[in-house]
């Protein structure tokens, strides 16, 4: 079977791990690191795809290679759908993870948001490949579920402490990061889209 050989967009390494689970898991794929030579790609585009695309053609046009990425966005009902395209600097251009989660949970304090029905959210990745020939393959994936009034769990990255997905193969009321990384990796929404597009790509190869 044919190895397909992918540069990675993302330099984030939980991603790229996660990333490279749900693809092994479907296809022989080998993922490269972004080259250190390549600068951080400024995503100002208005939607996932868009911000996606950017980080995908900018690989693929510094190495010549086909180049894999994705965009993630956390969409909160009672936000009006924020943080969404902003997620990773929902409290800042540098803002860390903690950071993050806090710049949330005081949003949904502000606007008296304390019900399961008004904690409604939904992570959403949209996952491309562009190829040097300049087509290319995209997907997305989704998974509804709810913020917690609190971290629960030590496990994830971003905010898996506070996202409490809605599955029916997952009985209790756990966040992402008290599932697990297979258990996660099975339901999530970057699952869902990378297993999409795995799907894609082997009509391809």
């Amino acid at each position: 079977m044919t190895v397909l050989r992918l540069v990675t967009g993302s330099a984030n390494p939980h991603k790229v791990a996660e990333i490279e689970a749900i693809l092994g898991g479907a296809l022989r794929v080998e993922l490269l690191p972004r080259p250190t030579s390549v600068p951080d790609v400024i995503e100002d585009a208005e939607t996932l795809l868009g911000n996606a695309r950017l980080k995908a053609r900018a690989i693929c046009d510094a190495t010549g290679m086909a180049a894999v990425a994705d965009d993630t966005g956390l969409f909160v009902h009672a936000l009006d759908g924020a943080p969404g395209v902003h997620s990773a600097r929902f409290a800042g251009s540098s803002a860390t993870d903690d950071e993050n989660c806090d710049r949330l949970l005081a949003e949904l304090e502000r606007v008296g948001a304390t019900t399961s029905e008004a904690r409604r959210a939904a992570f959403r990745t949209v996952a491309i490949v562009a190829f040097p020939d300049g087509s290319e393959l995209w997907a997305e994936g989704r998974i509804d579920g709810e913020i917690a009034a609190q971290r629960q769990g030590n496990g994830g990255f971003g905010y898996d402490p506070l996202f409490v997905p809605h599955d029916a193969t997952v009985s209790s009321l756990e966040t992402f990061a008290e599932l697990g990384v297979s258990e996660k990796n099975r339901i999530s929404h970057r699952a869902r889209a990378f297993t999409a597009l795995a799907d894609a790509l082997r009509t391809r190869i």
